[in-house]
């Protein structure tokens, strides 16, 4: 039988080596970061706050106001240790993109500001989560109730971790916003970077293997169905391109993007009330009142047509497939 000891004293010098020769895969300061279940730990209190009642199995009457103080305070509690992490690794970490606001304040202070902040934000986000419910309930004839889509519509779920972590990133909490979103896309399959600016009433049906990147602008009254991509273009060197730079598209109002669309490029504008067919690959931007098809053959052409049929030609454009 071979020396255990021995076993793990060149398994301990081997792995430190390691952690010497790569440093950027450890965390060993004192600031140590969130942990995911402390993340999702956070994430159900703030659900909790948004749907009381519909997802968690409290009853709240006679005492909401007592439980909903109480739920409050465990959150604040909660909520800024997370934030005092994420903040004082960004402040030191040497090799990242994070670009934190220079303040003389200390972190505690900061995160204190920022959730007292974020604390007001709720009644506006329960609105505009008010709007993508009810989105649901209109484009969805399956659906039988609110309570049934907040409960089972992945959706809804994803838009409103969304929501929550987009008020977060603009605040300025570094990591922690897209520790959020990944939590839900691992429950729900729906991938939203929380840099995406979402407008009121966005339903995303069924879901599964949408992404939403992180500068993409979405107007109101979109509907997106499953395996849609609003993406960037491939950059050769990220390290060269501006960390502000569009490089997600731009949904205007009242828009239909059918499954297994792809729209890609900060430049792309999809004009109002146009309707994106499926399996669409669309790197350009398109008038307002446009329908983007998908037609097959033997040239592998997709083609576009005015839906009003008052413009007067169509305009045949090649595809790569």
């Amino acid at each position: 039988m071979k020396d255990q000891n021995k076993i793990i004293d060149t398994s301990v010098a081997q792995l430190l080596k390691s952690y010497e020769d790569t440093p950027e895969l450890t965390n060993l300061q004192d600031f140590p970061l969130p942990t995911r279940e402390c993340v999702t730990e956070i994430t159900h209190n703030l659900e909790s706050i948004l749907f009381p009642g519909l997802v968690d199995s409290v009853e709240y009457q006679p005492g909401l106001q007592y439980i909903l103080a109480n739920r409050l305070v465990e959150t604040y509690t909660t909520l800024r240790s997370l934030i005092i992490k994420c903040l004082q690794y960004a402040k030191h970490c040497g090799t990242s993109r994070i670009s934190l606001e220079i303040s003389g304040k200390s972190s505690e202070t900061q995160a204190e500001e920022i959730i007292e902040q974020f604390f007001g934000k709720l009644p506006h986000i329960r609105e505009m989560l008010k709007d993508d419910v009810l989105a649901a309930y209109k484009g969805d004839p399956a659906a039988k109730s609110y309570g049934e889509i907040i409960l089972s519509y992945p959706g809804v779920r994803a838009l409103a971790i969304h929501r929550l972590a987009h008020e977060l990133l603009l605040l300025g909490v570094p990591i922690l916003p897209r520790m959020m979103s990944e939590y839900v896309h691992n429950r729900t399959g729906i991938d939203i970077h929380p840099g995406a600016r979402i407008g009121r009433s966005l339903f995303i049906d069924h879901g599964t293997g949408v992404v939403i990147g992180e500068t993409s602008v979405i107007g109101n009254h979109v509907k997106i169905y499953q395996g849609v991509t609003l993406g960037a273009l491939s950059i050769p060197d990220p390290e060269k391109e501006s960390v502000t730079a569009k490089r997600h598209p731009t949904i205007e109002d009242n828009v239909t993007i059918y499954a297994g669309a792809s729209i890609l490029g900060g430049n792309t504008i999809v004009g109002a009330g146009s309707i994106i067919g499926s399996n669409v690959w669309l790197t350009h931007s398109v008038a307002p009142d446009t329908k983007v098809l998908y037609k097959q053959s033997d040239q592998n052409v997709r083609f576009l047509d005015n839906s009003k049929k008052i413009q007067t030609q169509p305009l045949s454009i090649e595809f790569y497939i």
